[in-house]
């Protein structure tokens, strides 16, 4: 079937091309407005307690977005301070939308720091505003805020945050999809030789990432959609378009130069056949992958699941159909490896590449090589063990904005002494017992200060806000909550609050994860027998998978959460991976791990076929020639794809940041360090059981048509020979004492 997708994709190139760049052009004209549509998701499912608790919130009191503000720099009590900002507070009592002010200069809140320069300032908007109109509104109040004579006034609030990671997120799609593109560019000239054939990759890449935005338009019409999916799923779609790419590519001048005088849809059709399949088995794995994420059923990454499905089937339909196409009609452009071209002004030398050159490093020495990776990427792992996972909050926004300033100025002067209150939903009358003596066990729990009661409450609803010294979400908060819900009692309750959403997002995805690690490892497990025909070979690559995980994630452990290199980075530690990263790096670092296993285990598998022996010689040397072979396209795939995550890296916001520097150094440990010598040195000790339970190397792949052997005008004495070769059909005839064997025509790929 591949085979003749190649053959129709050669012939109907123009038809092809041209149904791929009405999907450019309609996804360059309709799909930036994906981001008009975005829209913020919760991280947690409809059922979660604290979901709950929050909607129960929502109906007895319906609240408005809150504006948070901290006016700094300046003594409280200046006479001519206070009569101005008394003054602007009642003109912000006056515009439309404002429901509430609490400030200490009208309202009598004693929120004033403890050296008297700083104080607070929180204004709460209408419920029945839109999001538009709670914007417009948040304007008008921090425009006014901002006419305060005091050195420094930041505004910030959920309401804002969201609309800066929003504007902050298209930005650094902007700029990463921009950088990404002009290195990608110039290192794809230079990799493949020339102007035509660097395009090649690049083209397949923009009608991906175009068609991308526009499934995730037309998506965002039927379900929620985040500034963060749009951002993470481009940045997968070009990097797997690219991955595609650069393998269809390699594997044509490779059938090109074995047999030049074949038409050109044949050399497509072998293609397609071989590369293709691996770019199938490749696409599939990454889209079991992604599958994984619909196990955890919270919208966010619901939405980054059928997301990055679109973005593998775009990748692995434009690897099949456009690539080939474009190859077709920009063949003659596309230079054979080591030719001299106005890139390269001298030939390249020919040898085995780097690694071909680790493997074989790998296979002398297997024992010592396996031990040695091992305990380097273990060693790697060891911050792991310190992680410290949570919602990512203004603290995720660049350090220059004003919503994450004004959060950090909140916490820094008033956070420990006016925290923000833990509510408690009580489904029970204020005079029943049983809630009085709830009520009261709250009072004494640990490190309680305050328990304050709602007014105008329904009779048989009491709503609780307990107050703790403590970040809102910090552990102490945490701490708080676990308490609350380990009470015994008869009456049902219920705890909001952002600490409780933390913790029902952290035991959402204890309680899922497991589930989701066995789809993902099942389906690859699966996808991998049927690529090899082995049991070992799919254990032995999910194993090597996880030592890349832990690597990566204990990677970012110490630069984001310990800061280690933030400077050269660019960004400010808040003490803490996004609760997503883990589950994100898990599926696109198993899904492109997947991918380089597959390239070379693809062709590792076809040398294994070509194998006379059926021992650990000709398993090495199907591993080396395997990995000879494709190895040069999996380190410029590697680059490539590095190239892209490091132009996200490039990014403000940490969130995406963190997936991009998470990418890219798991993408080196993977290509450099597990591929090029884990892999060798696992299969070498492994020996004949590599392929376990196949009886026989032998393996059905399409085949090249036979090279025709030297007709023969007078009959010759048999020889020793039994590989052909071109001298061994004028070698002087040496007479057997046996019979000797015929001579065997190699099988192609």
């Amino acid at each position: 079937m591949l085979a003749r997708l190649g053959r129709i994709a050669a012939r109907g190139r123009y038809a092809v091309i041209a149904g791929w760049a009405a999907i450019a052009l309609c996804g360059a004209v309709f799909g930036g407005s994906v981001y008009d549509r975005t829209e913020p998701l919760d991280d947690l499912r409809p059922d979660a307690e604290s979901t709950v608790a929050q909607a129960r919130l929502d109906a007895l009191t319906p609240t408005g977005e809150q504006l948070v503000a901290v006016l700094s720099g300046r003594n409280f009590f200046a006479t001519d301070l206070v009569n101005q900002a008394t003054q602007i507070m009642f003109e912000i009592r006056a515009i439309p939308g404002v429901v509430k002010v609490t400030d200490a200069y009208t309202a009598g809140s004693s929120q004033i720091s403890a050296d008297s320069e700083s104080s607070l300032v929180v204004v709460e908007l209408s419920p029945q505003l839109s999001d538009d109109e709670a914007l417009a509104v948040a304007d008008k109040v921090s425009a006014a805020l901002h006419r305060i004579d005091v050195p420094q006034v930041l505004v910030g609030g959920k309401l804002l945050a969201e609309r800066d990671f929003g504007d902050q997120a298209i930005a650094d799609a902007a700029l990463g999809e921009s950088v990404a593109l002009v290195v990608l560019c110039g290192a794809l000239i230079v990799m493949l030789g020339g102007l035509a054939a660097g395009s090649l990759p690049i083209g397949a890449a923009l009608a991906t990432v175009a068609g991308t935005l526009l499934a995730l338009t037309g998506l965002a019409g039927v379900t929620g959609v985040s500034d963060y999916t749009v951002n993470v799923v481009t940045l997968l779609g070009l990097g797997l378009a690219v991955d595609y790419s650069l393998l269809i590519v390699a594997r044509f001048r490779e059938e090109r130069a074995a047999d030049p005088r074949a038409p050109l849809p044949e050399l497509l059709s072998r293609t397609v056949a071989t590369a293709g399949r691996a770019v199938l088995v490749s696409g599939l794995a990454v889209g079991a992958a992604l599958s994984g994420l619909f196990v955890f059923a919270d919208p966010l990454l619901a939405a980054m699941a059928l997301g990055g499905a679109l973005v593998v089937l775009l990748a692995t339909v434009a690897g099949l159909t456009l690539v080939p196409a474009l190859i077709t009609i920009a063949h003659r452009h596309i230079p054979a490896p080591g030719t001299r071209t106005w890139v390269w002004r001298r030939p390249a030398r020919r040898g085995p590449g780097l690694l071909a050159r680790s493997a074989a490093f790998a296979q002398r020495r297997p024992v010592a090589v396996a031990l040695a990776v091992t305990a380097a990427l273990l060693t790697l792992g060891v911050p792991l063990l310190h992680v410290n996972l949570a919602d990512s909050d203004a603290r995720s926004l660049p350090a220059s904005s004003e919503a994450r300033q004004a959060y950090e100025a909140y916490e820094h002067h008033f956070a420990a002494k006016y925290p923000e209150p833990v509510p408690v939903v009580i489904e029970g009358a204020a005079t029943d017992l049983a809630v009085q003596s709830l009520l009261a066990r709250i009072r004494a729990l640990p490190g309680v200060t305050d328990v304050d009661l709602r007014e105008n409450m329904p009779p048989q609803v009491v709503v609780a806000e307990v107050e703790r010294p403590g970040l809102a979400a910090g552990e102490q908060t945490q701490q708080l909550v676990r308490d609350v819900r380990a009470l015994d009692t008869t009456v049902p309750v219920l705890v909001a609050g952002p600490a409780a959403q933390l913790i029902d997002a952290k035991e959402a995805t204890g309680d899922r994860l497991p589930i989701a690690l066995g789809v993902v490892i099942v389906a690859t497990a699966l996808l991998l027998f049927l690529l090899t025909g082995s049991l070992v070979v799919p254990v032995k690559a999910l194993l090597m998978n996880l030592l890349t995980m832990l690597a990566t994630l204990g990677v970012l452990v110490a630069v984001f959460q310990w800061g280690w290199g933030s400077g050269l980075l660019g960004f400010t530690p808040w003490g803490a991976l996004d609760l997503t990263t883990p589950l994100l790096l898990f599926v696109f670092v198993f899904g492109l791990s997947m991918d380089y296993e597959v390239f070379l285990l693809a062709r590792i598998r076809e040398e294994w076929a070509r194998r006379t022996g059926d021992d650990r010689a000709a398993n090495d040397r199907a591993v080396l020639a395997g990995i000879t072979a494709t190895g040069p396209v999996v380190t410029a795939a590697a680059v490539s794809i590095g190239i892209v995550f490091l132009g996200f890296a490039l990014g403000e916001l940490i969130a995406v940041k963190e997936i991009g520097v998470g990418m890219a150094v798991a993408v080196l440990l993977d290509v450099t360090v597990v591929r090029g010598l884990l892999l060798p040195a696992a299969m070498s000790l492994l020996g004949r059981a590599n392929w376990w339970p196949t009886r026989t190397p032998a393996l059905p792949t399409p085949s090249a048509p036979t090279v025709p052997q030297p007709r023969r005008t007078r009959p010759t004495k048999p020889t020793t020979s039994t590989t052909p070769s071109a001298s061994a059909t004028t070698s002087t005839p040496v007479a057997p004492a046996t019979p000797a064997a015929p001579a065997r025509t190699p099988r192609s790929s």
